[in-house]
């Protein structure tokens, strides 16, 4: 992994998004990833309700994720908000 990059253990459900929010740091600039409800439930092949089966399954896959956004932060795959977005 990268150590250029730093991702906090840190990750907020949005409801409004249906997306799980993970802030990483690179060079100290913050930079916020998103991963969609719908990545996380084809990942677990079943349907997610509920914050806490979110929560635990973004968990589950943390690992994955934050390699994931690693690539698209080096490859400057960001959004028009300067956003990572997974799914």
């Amino acid at each position: 992994m990268n150590q250029d990059i730093l991702f906090a253990d840190i990750q907020l459900w949005d409801s409004q998004k249906q997306a799980v929010n993970f802030p990483a740091q690179q060079a100290g600039a913050l930079i916020t990833c998103w991963v969609s409800l719908s990545w996380l439930q084809k990942t677990i092949e079943q349907p997610l309700n509920e914050e806490s089966d979110i929560l635990a399954t973004f968990a589950a896959n943390r690992f994955d994720l934050e390699e994931l956004a690693e690539v698209m932060i080096e490859e400057e795959e960001f959004n028009s908000d300067g956003d990572i977005e997974i799914g």
